[in-house]
């Protein structure tokens, strides 16, 4: 959500710091967040904010407290019937502290680098672009663990994976079982 409200404001050339409008963009906006597309205003988004300068507008968005409000209150209205699978970096800490199941998944940072030099809709690669990479992630790190508004953190009772060498499928593979055990517990 905030990489679309980020891509939007720049589409719309609004300043980035500028809260207020920023916000009202965020509160009007029609959001389309599905398992595999990403869709505001009817602009399929999906590609477009896998860039590095949607990296950097997401984490300037993502530090205005109005806008934070206004897109917690969308996630959570998103979530309220429960059944939903979210991810961000406060979804178990401030949007969803009572979710059922919280997984803190993280690799280490040369890994998040290689992944996202490798991903094509990030529009880099090699291991130049790498190094670029793991300093704008780590930047971005940083920032998210800074901000005065819903600060990244590890949730206390989340389940931390480390991925760092597997698969996707055997990351999903050690979530599922992390799911089930849950499920399985619950009765």
């Amino acid at each position: 959500m905030y990489r679309a409200v980020a891509w939007k404001a720049l589409h719309d050339r609004l300043p980035l710091d500028n809260e207020d409008g920023v916000a009202a963009l965020a509160r009007r906006a029609t959001l389309q967040v599905g398992p595999s597309s990403v869709i505001i205003d009817g602009h399929d988004v999906t590609n477009d904010i896998r860039t590095p300068e949607i990296d950097r507008a997401a984490a300037a968005t993502a530090r205005l407290p109005k806008v934070r409000a206004m897109l917690v209150e969308r996630q959570r209205k998103e979530g309220e019937n429960g059944g939903i699978v979210m991810e961000g970096r406060d979804i178990g800490s401030v949007v969803f502290p009572n979710a059922d199941v919280k997984i803190y998944l993280d690799a280490s940072p040369e890994e998040r680098a290689r992944r996202r030099a490798a991903d094509p809709a990030h529009g880099v690669s090699g291991a130049a672009a790498a190094v670029d990479v793991a300093t704008e992630m780590a930047a971005r790190d940083q920032s998210d663990r800074t901000r005065a508004t819903s600060p990244l953190t590890i949730p206390k009772d989340a389940i931390e994976v480390n991925t760092t060498g597997l698969s996707i499928e055997e990351t999903v593979d050690q979530v599922l079982a992390i799911v089930n055990r849950a499920l399985t517990a619950r009765g």
